[in-house]
């Protein structure tokens, strides 16, 4: 076809009836959309797109407040506190409160991985003088000879089994040969 109209027409007339599909969906889809029911804001954020889309290619006009009442509406009942936090920040762009949103969950994964690490009340991890002294006194009770080498046990007569730091450096005596003496 060559003519606009024409094309514009027939286009019409073959596409006219998804708007009598798409839109009885797209509103029962907005209809039971909930915060509460995503695992993460993101995928939130997107399914808020995707049904705004269908909406307003159906004529249906989806505005900014609409789309910050539904979140804040269907936040999960135990963060109706932050729920009315969000709402005091006097948000008027819906792409405001996903920015915030969205920074606040993943500062909310980062301590909770971190959490995880290390919960409250675990130990801190051994300090080196500790990792140090147990491979030390790892060979205890096994007699005589236990420690391999010469010079090792003893630093100048004196044993440092059991002591909780590392021995001296460069302290130990040279091993000479025959030819050296």
């Amino acid at each position: 076809m060559k003519d606009p109209l024409v094309l514009w027409n027939s286009l019409k007339e073959r596409y006219d009836n998804l708007k009598l599909v798409t839109l009885p969906q797209a509103r029962y889809d907005w209809a039971h959309l909930r915060l509460q029911d995503f695992k993460s804001v993101s995928e939130y954020n997107s399914a808020m797109f995707r049904i705004t889309s269908k909406l307003k290619l159906c004529g249906d006009n989806i505005s900014d407040y609409d789309m910050l009442e539904k979140t804040f509406t269907t936040f999960h009942a135990s963060n109706m506190v932050l729920q009315q936090q969000y709402r005091e920040k006097g948000f008027t762009k819906y792409s405001q409160l996903i920015s915030v949103l969205l920074v606040t969950e993943r500062n909310n994964e980062l301590l909770m991985r971190n959490h995880e690490n290390r919960p409250i009340g675990s130990t801190p991890l051994p300090k080196e003088d500790e990792v140090y002294s147990h491979y030390v006194n790892r060979g205890r009770g096994r007699g005589r000879g236990h420690i391999r080498g010469r010079g090792r046990g003893h630093i100048q007569g004196r044993k440092f089994h059991g002591v909780n730091h590392p021995p001296p450096k460069n302290n130990f005596q040279k091993w000479k040969g025959k030819d050296e003496k």
